[in-house]
């Protein structure tokens, strides 16, 4: 479950009665964003002329200002949910820096046959690297995504790779057990695959400041290269194709369209349901939003978190933040003021290392544990008195 990381919250909280789809465990007392996101119900502080977040069906959702990282609020936002195909968007953010998008890759047949959405690779063909990555975050082609961790050397040391990026990003809540967000066609469940609400926003937009993840995320229309058909080879045509379009409704141009839409991606399964995670800019201000385990298509209720993640923005006291990319105690210890590690005592076989805070409690603390430390020194003084008589 979370580990510890930075604070913001401060102030009265309105929280609502715990989600009913509940996940394995309840998040740690110090949770990843500050103690105030540990809650499973809807997590605000409220502000003079706004409204309350607004009531959609999904079990967990999280809404941030992007720029600054403050959440603005939540629900359940690190509850454990299956991702279904939101889970690209950290295979994405693994891979991208990592594979050459000009390399050609041949798919073996197991990632053709791969069950779910498919973009229809073929052994007979190589593919570029970019290809592979419009043709899994556009349209979420499955064989795709099992191609693309081929490409990095397999599927056990992509998921290898995407949980280390995670850990990176201090995405703890997530666990990636498969490279496209398949769950029950793999025998996986929320225990051995999960990620969360905050955790969706933090890998989103960790990704987009990538321009070649932004642009995969932004792209509508891409043609898909594919063996010529016969007609085709006649005229001498070596390699076909034809167009592959975006799942993402809400960009430009498309039927949901939401204005300054950045890029996004859903996911549906059965067991996981409807999944969405989004970026949006308007009036130079970049909200992120994420949600787990709705009942409908997303982009509707995606809308509705954005336009009130535009409104409450420089209103609501933040309820937390999104950490930065790095030691999530380190984080910790920067943002509450905490002093760094410092040696207080060391002797031939060990070293002990005391973290002080500030105020009373922490100056008795500091007492405390002096006086064990050199009560510690004195007995080892006199051991070794005694042995060299």
């Amino acid at each position: 479950m979370p580990v510890t990381a930075a604070s913001l919250a401060t102030g009265p909280a309105l929280v609502a009665a715990p989600a009913t789809a509940a996940s394995p465990a309840a998040p740690a007392a110090e949770t990843v964003g500050g103690p105030q996101l540990a809650s499973r119900g809807i997590v605000v502080n409220r502000a003079p002329g706004v409204p309350a977040p607004p009531k959609i069906n999904a079990s967990s959702y999280m809404i941030a200002d992007a720029d600054t990282g403050q959440v603005l609020a939540a629900k359940d936002p690190h509850g454990h949910y299956l991702p279904a195909s939101t889970i690209k968007t950290l295979t994405a953010l693994t891979l991208v820096p990592k594979l050459d998008p000009n390399r050609l890759v041949r798919p073996s047949q197991k990632a053709c046959d791969v069950e779910g959405t498919k973009v229809g690779l073929t052994p007979k063909m190589k593919y570029k690297v970019n290809e592979l990555f419009h043709a899994m975050l556009m349209m979420s082609a499955n064989d795709a995504a099992f191609t693309l961790a081929e490409a990095d050397g397999g599927v056990k040391k992509t998921l290898a790779d995407m949980n280390a990026e995670a850990k990176r990003i201090n995405a703890h809540d997530t666990l990636a057990a498969s490279p496209n967000g398949l769950d029950k066609d793999l025998g996986l469940n929320v225990r051995t695959q999960h990620t969360s609400a905050y955790d969706l926003a933090l890998i989103l937009r960790e990704g987009m400041k990538n321009p070649e993840y932004r642009a995969y995320m932004q792209a509508i229309d891409f043609k898909f290269p594919a063996p010529p058909t016969k007609k085709q080879r006649k005229k001498g045509v070596k390699v076909g194709g034809y167009p592959i379009h975006t799942h993402n409704h809400m960009l430009p141009g498309e039927g949901q369209e939401y204005a300054g839409m950045l890029g996004g991606k859903n996911g549906f399964t059965l067991a996981a349901q409807q999944t969405f995670v989004a970026e949006a800019r308007r009036g130079g201000h970049t909200i992120v939003i994420s949600l787990m385990k709705a009942d409908r298509p997303p982009s509707p209720y995606a809308a509705k978190l954005l336009n009130w993640g535009f409104t409450a923005r420089g209103k609501v006291q933040p309820v937390g933040t999104l950490v930065p990319p790095g030691d999530a105690e380190q984080t910790k210890k920067r943002d509450s003021g905490v002093l760094p590690d410092a040696p207080l005592a060391s002797d031939d076989s060990s070293r002990m290392w005391l973290l002080v805070g500030g105020g009373t409690a922490g100056a008795l603390l500091a007492i405390a544990v002096l006086f064990v430390v050199l009560r510690r020194r004195r007995r080892l003084e006199a051991a070794r008195n005694r042995a060299g008589r």
